[in-house]
């Protein structure tokens, strides 16, 4: 059975002018070529859906840049995923919202993530400072998170220098840099990672 015969009547309301049948029919229509791998329907569907999406993102996130890079990921996860897409079990509409919520789910996650990592980092930043008790300016040589910074490959630790010592947004730091947001996004994630492991190091060696 096609797309077309089984995709149930989408949950937006027809345009002045189109009865519920016709908006059916073209929303059926949509879908199978969409499953079918047309970028024109992609287009479409971008289109027609990504208001919705993005809305949904950023009342979840609080962040218009996250919620930007959420919707960017939701599109790309449904044309890649687009074979599973099966009409029968609801709306192509609804299937996108299925998909932005795992995504909204994915950045609290790791927005969590990166929040225990920092709290590490302060946590073992303090423990070395009670540590060591020399002139200020020699205690701002032997900080650990400066020594943890100077392993980090350099894209990490620019973002990362970015972010806690310029005080810019990963928005911001696209824009200083010509980065895509994407890609400073993951420069943080596996700087934050990598950083919390040497400073974990750090920690324990400290206490032993």
């Amino acid at each position: 059975m096609s797309v077309r015969q089984t995709v149930r009547t989408e949950t937006t309301r027809p345009a002045p002018g189109r009865s519920p049948e016709t908006a059916a029919r073209e929303a059926a229509d949509l879908a199978e070529r969409f499953v079918r791998g047309e970028e024109a329907a992609l287009a479409e569907v971008h289109r027609a859906w990504r208001p919705l999406v993005h809305a949904m993102a950023r009342r979840a996130l609080g962040d218009t840049g996250e919620a930007e890079d959420v919707t960017q990921n939701v599109f790309l996860a449904a044309w890649r995923g687009r074979a599973g897409f099966d009409p029968v079990r609801g709306a192509l509409s609804a299937w996108l919202v299925g998909i932005t919520r795992r995504k909204v789910a994915d950045a609290l996650s790791t927005r969590t993530r990166r929040g225990e990592l920092t709290e590490v980092a302060g946590s073992l930043l303090e423990l070395r400072v009670r540590a060591h008790t020399p002139e200020p300016q020699a205690l701002l040589d032997r900080v650990v998170v400066r020594e943890a910074m100077a392993t980090l490959p350099e894209a990490q630790r620019r973002v990362l220098t970015l972010t806690y010592y310029d005080d810019l947004t990963q928005t911001q730091i696209s824009q200083v840099t010509g980065w895509p947001l994407g890609t400073v996004k993951s420069h943080a994630r596996r700087g934050l990672h990598r950083l919390g492991r040497c400073l974990e190091e750090e920690g324990a060696a400290l206490a032993s």
